[in-house]
């Protein structure tokens, strides 16, 4: 049974100068702490700061189980992920293993959604950002941010990977202080029983009292994933970091196996205490729920603050973005999947081709923002695009691990990282991915990105077609075809 992958074997390094003048390497500069603060940004996205309010009128209180849901869900799909990383290191991220398990079709399918999805992403973070401006600054023309979002991307991703490292570490610092201040602000405010100026009360009963747990039934409860599912868009993100991780088979479980953690305590806590501080009819779908909570406890500069924090954590989701994107493409290039400039990397080992090109398209952010009736519109239609997409390639990495654990049982036996319920959760949540897709078509402003995202995959498909037909592209199905075969034959034994 081959345990090769049949991608290219990617440049990796300890982060040492380049010698005898060869290509410099992508180096595993990125500690424990900088994985871990990773996979905490990439569980705290904007969706939670600026999308939760328009989620907790569509399903009230629902809406705990509605992030307590998707949570648990996508815990085995990172999961997944996890055990196939680890069963061979040369992987880059899941783009490798989906062409590797798959086919050369699959991390073509997989690396280009995953970078349109963070263009998709970064676009919303960039609307995000210049609306949470625009309060901060009233006047400011929409463009002045838009315009400078992309080039403070640059510079944050230029010099290294340890430089990008860095700056997430310090993006998701700030955002779990600001959730956790908000946390300690809203139980205080219950313990007190907090009169608001509108006359509730602060209290727990709050959750329940008017309506109950689901006010709307069990149609306002679907809808309600269909804003949260984007809030966990990124969550995935460890994976693309892989080939840049030092010791990752021990930081990549920790980072993954605390995911369950992060969700009871950023989500479910966060929202437990807003809801019973400020009752959910009360709370303004167009805007930051967080924010609201500090301006009601009459800590104006908290608010301001948090407006602050807001902001940062979209510049922090769009400066993942960029990473992840700048290394799909650098991985699809080194595969032939895209144009060689882009397989290059710079003295610094940083694929700053790649890089300069996934930035120019976040001003397309520019065009959203002046086409639009508001911001929260807008991102509302952006953020449902980039929900398909997103599921798509988790679904991609679930469909990979059925395949890895039918051809390769050796690999998955000696795993120390194995899925729990391996023989079933993928399937489990499959379904549930089908059941999303379901919900995003229950409203117009998000059955849209069911309009959209097909033509995107018409427009893949029409590239692949003629991609495949270079040597190079021939020449890796061929070899592909081989490995399945000789694999399959073990396997049916």
């Amino acid at each position: 049974m081959s345990e090769r992958t049949t991608t290219a074997v990617p440049n990796i390094a300890p982060e040492t100068p380049s010698s005898h003048g060869q290509e410099p390497h992508l180096a595993r500069a990125l500690g424990n702490r900088h994985i871990q603060l990773l996979a905490i940004g990439g569980a705290i996205g904007t969706g939670l700061f600026m999308g939760s309010g328009k989620t907790i009128s569509l399903a009230g209180p629902s809406v705990i189980f509605v992030y307590m849901i998707i949570g648990f869900m996508l815990f085995f799909v990172m999961r997944a992920m996890g055990e196939i990383l680890l069963s061979n290191l040369d992987y880059k991220s899941f783009s490798d293993f989906a062409g590797d398990l798959l086919g050369p079709w699959a991390g073509f399918f997989t690396g280009w959604s995953y970078w349109f999805f963070w263009v998709v992403t970064g676009v919303a973070d960039i609307v995000a950002i210049a609306g949470y401006v625009d309060k901060l600054a009233p006047g400011t023309p929409l463009w002045i941010p838009a315009l400078i979002t992309p080039v403070v991307l640059i510079v944050l991703n230029l010099p290294s990977v340890k430089a990008f490292g860095e700056a997430e570490f310090w993006f998701a610092i700030i955002k779990v202080v600001a959730i956790l201040a908000l946390i300690i602000t809203g139980i205080v405010m219950i313990a007190t029983h907090f009169t608001s100026p509108s006359g509730a009360v602060a209290s727990l009963s709050n959750l329940w009292n008017d309506g109950g747990m689901f006010p709307h039934g069990m149609f306002g409860f679907v809808l309600g994933f269909q804003i949260a599912i984007f809030a966990f868009a990124g969550i995935e993100l460890v994976g693309t970091a892989a080939a840049e991780t030092k010791n990752p088979e021990k930081n990549l479980p920790r980072a993954i196996n605390s995911i369950p953690i992060r969700v009871l305590l950023f989500y479910v806590g966060a929202l437990v205490v807003i809801m019973a501080v400020n009752p959910w009819r009360s709370i303004d779908p167009a805007s930051s729920p967080f924010i609201g909570m500090f301006t009601l406890a009459g800590l104006g500069i908290a608010a301001v603050v948090i407006n602050l924090v807001v902001l940062t954590s979209a510049a922090s989701s769009a400066n993942s973005g960029i990473y992840s994107t700048s290394r799909m493409v650098y991985g699809l290039a080194q595969d032939g999947n895209a144009p060689k400039a882009f397989g290059k990397l710079s003295p610094r080992k940083v694929p700053q081709n790649a890089l300069l090109f996934s930035c120019i398209f976040l001003l397309a952010g520019l065009i959203l923002l002046y086409s639009g009736d508001s911001v929260i519109g807008a991102f509302t239609i952006v953020t449902s695009v980039a929900s398909v997409l997103t599921m798509f390639v988790w679904s991609m990495i679930l469909v990979s691990y059925i395949v890895f654990r039918r051809r390769r049982p050796a690999l998955h036996a000696a795993s120390k990282f194995k899925m729990p319920g391996s023989g079933f959760m993928p399937y489990v949540v499959l379904a549930f991915f089908g059941f999303m897709l379901v919900a995003l078509g229950q409203a117009d402003d998000t059955r849209l990105a069911l309009l959209v995202t097909p033509v995107w995959f018409l427009l893949l498909g029409g590239a692949w077609y003629f991609n495949r037909q270079s040597p190079l592209q021939q020449a890796r199905i061929a070899e592909w075809k081989a490995v399945r075969s000789a694999e399959e034959v073990p396997a049916a034994g």
